[in-house]
């Protein structure tokens, strides 16, 4: 029954950003990932897809930024999504997944696997790819966290994408830009994940 409901969650997630009809001059990023992408807990407009949107209109760039984040998501979950975000006909793509992978104590040589094939079909459907890295809790194990961490970079290495070494970069462990579980970041968190990735996407895009 669980496992209806989430597959029924991920399901209105996946219909609510699914493609629609795009001007002539409208190109697209797709952030994909889970609920650090998906904004849980703060208002749509707060999330770092769509403060990026913001920030690309301000600096004259015509894309459109499609948040493909589901709640709970793993890197299997995302795998079984590519094709949704292939439909979207994206230039660029920002992944960024594994959050859940480690806080379930998923092996890293699977997370590491899911990864690269996620990455190499958006590469084989032509869109440029922007990995972001995560990081589990010290309390995981100093052998796992270090296993983890590692899986990210190997992953840009393999697939030769540009890597944004820990998406919650300045907000992580940081009360004043965190929710209170510690974990999502707030609006202010959000501002300051849009700020950090913005020197890796821009090289990504096209005038």
């Amino acid at each position: 029954m669980q496992g209806l409901r989430l597959a029924a969650l991920s399901l209105a997630c996946i219909l609510a950003w699914a493609p629609r009809a795009a001007t002539g001059a409208e190109r697209v990023i797709v952030a994909l990932g889970d609920s650090l992408t998906a904004g849980s807990g703060v208002l749509p407009d707060e999330a770092y897809p769509a403060r990026l949107e913001a920030r690309l209109k301000r600096e004259g760039y015509a894309y459109r930024v499609v948040t493909a984040g589901v709640s709970g998501d793993t890197t299997a979950g995302a795998v079984r999504r590519v094709e949704w975000v292939l439909r979207a006909a994206p230039e660029v793509a920002i992944v960024a997944l594994g959050a859940n992978d480690g806080l379930r104590g998923q092996p890293t040589d699977r997370m590491r696997a899911n990864l690269v094939e996620i990455v190499g079909r958006l590469r084989a459907g032509g869109v440029r790819v922007l990995l972001a890295g995560m990081r589990v809790p010290p309390n995981y194990g100093e052998a796992f966290t270090r296993a983890f961490a590692a899986v990210f970079p190997d992953v840009a290495r393999q697939t030769r994408v540009p890597l944004m070494p820990f998406l919650l970069e300045g907000v992580a462990t940081e009360p004043r830009l965190t929710q209170p579980d510690g974990i999502h970041p707030n609006a202010d968190g959000h501002r300051v994940i849009a700020d950090r990735l913005w020197p890796y996407l821009r090289p990504l895009l096209q005038e």
